[in-house]
């Protein structure tokens, strides 16, 4: 199994983040952010990750320390998890439609951290949650995860859609971009021999 365990702590988080890349897609998430925590169990279920993140944070001033912290953990963990890269496909990607919204993800499990983010929401915030926090834990996901990764709202009049298609995009990037491709006979998928 291609697990690992990360924990977190400043004096604005407590985070404790446990993965399991070989799951079934079982999200035991407690952020204090709902919102957060549905986006979260959309990488579990679609990315076949078995997730759990407990996290306690400052939120009597906002959410962006917990989510943005949550975002480093998440990526400490994955790095962790995928090990030596031997073996697997390193690339995925994803369409993923919800009603009249469309997104697009596609990742590399480079090395390399880069970010890529093009995403207009139609409004500020999805119930009390500020969008601009999503960008904040992709960030911090792919900086400490060193992988690069795209992300594309193509279409979507429906922020909360806009949002879900992109989380869902993403857990099944990250499922296609981990599985073991048999005909690399666990070779390392890079010309330079090292990811």
């Amino acid at each position: 199994m291609r697990s690992a365990e990360v924990t977190r702590n400043t004096l604005e988080t407590r985070i404790t983040a446990r993965l399991n890349l070989d799951g079934t897609g079982k999200g035991t998430l407690d952020t204090g952010v709902p919102f957060f925590d549905h986006m979260l169990d959309q990488i579990a279920r679609h990315g076949l990750i078995d997730l759990d993140i407990q996290a306690k944070g400052d939120l009597h001033i906002d959410a962006h320390h917990t989510v943005e912290d949550v975002g480093i953990t998440l990526g400490q963990a994955f790095a962790k998890a995928v090990g030596d890269k031997k073996g697997i496909r390193r690339y995925g990607h994803a369409y993923v439609p919800l009603d009249e919204a469309l997104s697009r993800v596609v990742v590399d499990l480079s090395g390399r951290p880069g970010l890529e983010y093009h995403v207009d929401y139609t409004r500020a915030r999805i119930g009390e949650f500020d969008v601009d926090l999503l960008l904040e834990f992709f960030r911090g996901f792919v900086n400490h995860a060193a992988v690069t990764l795209h992300i594309d709202n193509l279409r979507g009049i429906n922020a909360h859609h806009q949002a879900e298609t992109i989380f869902k995009a993403f857990g099944r990037a990250l499922r296609m971009a981990v599985e073991t491709d048999e005909r690399m006979g666990g070779q390392m998928p890079s010309t330079k021999g090292s990811l």
